[in-house]
């Protein structure tokens, strides 16, 4: 399909960033085991797609030393976060070893790292990728669900983690 536009008008990087930052979203930390280590990173790019196939997605930087991790594995968990989660998402959205440490979890059903505290998890396998710019567009087939807790959503908006005013 080719694109409607052949040749976009330049976007200002800022406004862009500005006008995005307006939209709020939920907070997913997507994790792993590889070689037995357990590894993840923090995304808030995460969007059911398809009821069936029961298909979601998510989007991680190009830039990402986990995900090429990932999807050698071929396997995750999608760990929907609850309000008071922000440290856990901050810790696990930085790079660096030790992402995991004093993060308690316990296996989800496709042995992903389910982490204690997260409003649902989603067990999922790769089924395909597509280029996304800067980042990547990974599409996951979904194996299992699982709901935890009535806990309110972690958020972000505004570049900021937020709650919602009332439930």
């Amino acid at each position: 399909m080719e694109p409607v536009l052949t040749q976009a008008p330049a976007i200002d990087e800022t406004a862009f960033k500005t006008v995005l930052a307006r939209f709020a979203s939920g907070v997913t930390v997507i994790t792993a085991i590889d070689e037995g280590e357990p590894i993840g990173f923090a995304c808030q790019s995460f969007a059911s797609l398809s009821i069936d196939p029961p298909l979601v997605s998510f989007f991680p930087a190009r830039t990402s030393t986990t995900w090429p991790r990932m999807r050698e594995v071929g396997k995750f968990c999608v760990n929907i976060l609850a309000d008071h989660q922000n440290e856990i998402c901050r810790q696990l959205g930085r790079p660096g070893p030790d992402k995991f440490a004093g993060v308690e979890w316990t296996p989800s059903q496709n042995g992903s790292p389910l982490l204690t505290g997260a409003m649902a998890s989603i067990d999922c396998y790769l089924y395909d990728e597509v280029d996304g710019g800067d980042h990547t567009i990974v599409i996951a087939r979904v194996s299992g669900l699982n709901e935890h807790s009535e806990a309110a959503p972690l958020l972000f908006y505004r570049a900021a983690f937020g709650r919602l005013a009332h439930q």
